[in-house]
């Protein structure tokens, strides 16, 4: 083990983004570990607020308005590990992790299928730097990932998996924002993504809707997305077969109808630019989340016809997103993941999912 792997391990996390809301709350709870946290951000003000709400009024910050200024502070001051909670991970995510190395840890919430291949293809370089970049670390990704790895445990590859992403998140008041804006419009205009006989091709954006009864006895509906879960159970299972849906896609007929001709309108660059800026400004009413649980489910068959089915339980998306995220930054500052860039289960194993609060519920 080198010098700086050792080091690292002994040093600051670093939270980028910390006064949004996943932000804060990690910071919250990585101030209750008694983490050497420094809070990452534009505004001094609300970082500090930040900071005294989280109950580490003493909490380092430092105000930063472009990824490439932090990246350069990284770089400098060598962190042990950093969390991004920035967004728009296709575009922060390289150059904020190539940042930590070497020796340094790197963890985000990436959970689309632009952003997670740009990181894991740093896999080669991370264990050259020993370094461990960790990408897809939330709800999305790891609640279905965690079941698929559970399920393959000891067992040889599948031929047909397929998950489903059902998050149930309370909002709070307040706009859409331009991140989230963003990811919805690109999600329109790319369509949908499946495996099938070992290769990534488009499907239509809302098909394989899914019609749900929960362990729990409430319904869900879920639809095809191009979603990072699907790369996350691949890599998990080894089938040559996936199918992934989320309770994020549009699931009614009409907007479904309605699809295709939106994309093809969304695809002019000025149209989606207004269409981010008009989205981004939306107001949002407070609302408790619709279902008591958020699932993560799996479904996946053998080549000898074997079958079987799983579940993840968790709370609020948001809070079990910001579990997770705590508790993998926890363990990289202590260096308990191989060098190298993983999802989640890749680099703990399924356990990450019930240490961050998850159950499962698995046939026999």
């Amino acid at each position: 083990m080198t010098q700086d792997r050792r080091n690292a391990r002994m040093g600051e996390i670093w939270i980028l983004g910390a006064t949004g809301r996943i932000g804060r709350t990690v910071t919250a709870k990585l101030a209750a570990r008694d983490a050497d946290i420094v809070l990452v951000g534009r505004d001094g003000d609300r970082l500090r607020k930040t900071a005294a709400d989280a109950g580490a009024p003493d909490a380092k910050v430092l105000i930063s308005d472009s990824v490439e200024h932090m990246a350069a502070e990284i770089g400098s001051r060598r962190p042990a590990v950093v969390v991004n909670t920035l967004g728009d991970y296709a575009r922060t995510a390289t150059t904020l992790a190539r940042a930590c190395m070497p020796g340094g840890h790197y963890v985000d919430l990436a959970a689309d299928l632009d952003a997670l291949p740009r990181l894991l293809g740093l896999h080669g370089e991370a264990v050259e730097a020993a370094s461990t970049l960790v990408t897809g670390a939330g709800f999305g990704v790891l609640a279905t990932e965690a079941v698929v790895a559970e399920l393959c445990r000891d067992r040889p590859a599948p031929v047909q998996v397929r998950v489903d992403a059902l998050g149930s998140v309370a909002m709070a008041a307040g706009v859409v924002g331009e991140a989230f804006a963003a990811a919805m419009v690109d999600m329109v205009t790319s369509g949908g993504r499946r495996y099938q006989d070992g290769h990534l091709v488009r499907t239509r954006l809302g098909a394989d809707l899914r019609n749900h009864t929960l362990p729990d006895g409430q319904t869900a509906k879920s639809a095809g997305a191009p979603s990072g879960e699907l790369l996350a159970a691949q890599g998990a299972s080894g089938a040559r077969n996936v199918v992934v849906t989320t309770g994020l896609a549009p699931t009614s007929r009409i907007v479904r109808a309605l699809l295709p001709a939106f994309a093809a309108l969304l695809s002019i660059p000025r149209m989606r630019r207004l269409a981010v800026r008009q989205l981004a400004r939306t107001a949002v009413k407070e609302a408790p989340r619709p279902r008591t649980h958020s699932w993560g489910h799996a479904d996946i068959t053998w080549p000898d016809g074997t079958h079987r089915e799983g579940w993840l339980r968790a709370g609020d998306g948001m809070d079990y997103t910001a579990d997770v995220l705590t508790e993998t930054a926890s363990r990289l500052a202590r260096g308990e993941a191989p060098a190298g860039a993983y999802t989640p289960a890749a680099a703990f194993g399924p356990g990450l999912a019930t240490a961050a609060g998850g159950t499962f519920i698995l046939d026999q």
